[in-house]
């Protein structure tokens, strides 16, 4: 009986010799010129962090796998013109990255990845936490995932008793002035959660946190739905570009 190979030989014998794609060696060396710049600034984003970078430059790291033999950096200049910052580039709808000449499939992955990753380590600071010992790193949160949308987003955070967030979740989507919320949705959802308090929070795409009437009167509406049912409505969160307004704070709850 014929022993069977190792691992490699028989991952090798799952194509035909003439089936493996050859990638011409002139094609698969990056320009020497490439090569020393992408080093260089790798160099320099592990020496000095982000913060060592302009956004274009943060951009070309990210663009360096999506595009692994040619000069990023047209590309990444004409996104940070198209969209106005790093930010708003990772965050950008798929739609409207596609529109972009120069961004195709692998482009779109690379950004998208990149915003998943940071919604996903800032969510993982404040979900299962206290509200109360983790606010401002609920702020963050906050910013990071809404700040900079093209349009507006209402989000629920659901607390238990303890005031520990256990739950976050998009409520509604909506255009670049106005998204639909139905309040007997929002405390429904809560009772199904087990929960006792909500935040609501929503961002603002114009980047002015100010609320309008719209804004007041649909909390108001939930607020009096919570405490139909026993629950508490601690805030109402509306996120600007570079900051936050309170409800709370400014007297409206």
């Amino acid at each position: 009986m014929r022993k069977s190979g190792n691992f490699s030989d028989s991952q090798a014998a799952l194509f035909a010799r003439d089936e493996v794609p050859r990638v011409p060696e002139k094609l698969a060396r990056q320009p020497s010129y490439i090569r020393d710049h992408r080093a260089r600034l790798r160099e320099r984003f592990l020496l000095g962090g982000a913060d060592a970078l302009p956004d274009y430059e943060l951009l070309e790291l990210v663009l360096f796998r999506a595009i692994p033999r040619r000069d990023v950096k047209p590309l990444a200049r004409h996104l940070i013109e198209v969209f106005g910052d790093f930010n708003r580039v990772i965050s950008a709808p798929v739609a409207r990255l596609q529109e972009v000449s120069g961004v195709g499939e692998a482009v779109v992955a690379e950004i998208k990845i990149v915003e998943a990753a940071a919604h996903r380590l800032s969510r993982s600071r404040v979900l299962q936490r206290q509200v109360v010992s983790s606010w401002d790193a609920l702020l963050d949160y906050c910013h990071t995932t809404m700040a900079h949308r093209e349009t507006e987003q209402f989000r629920v955070l659901y607390l238990d008793r303890k005031n520990v967030l256990v739950a976050d979740e998009a409520q509604a989507q909506g255009t670049v002035d106005h998204v639909p919320v139905y309040p007997r949705e929002v405390v429904k959802r809560a009772l199904e959660l087990n929960a006792s308090a909500l935040i609501l929070v929503h961002n603002h795409p114009s980047g002015d946190p100010t609320p309008s009437a719209a804004d007041i009167d649909m909390t108001a509406q939930i607020q009096t739905a919570a405490e139909a049912l026993g629950l508490v409505l601690h805030d109402h969160l509306v996120i600007g570009k570079s900051t936050e307004l309170s409800f709370r704070a400014q007297g409206l709850i």
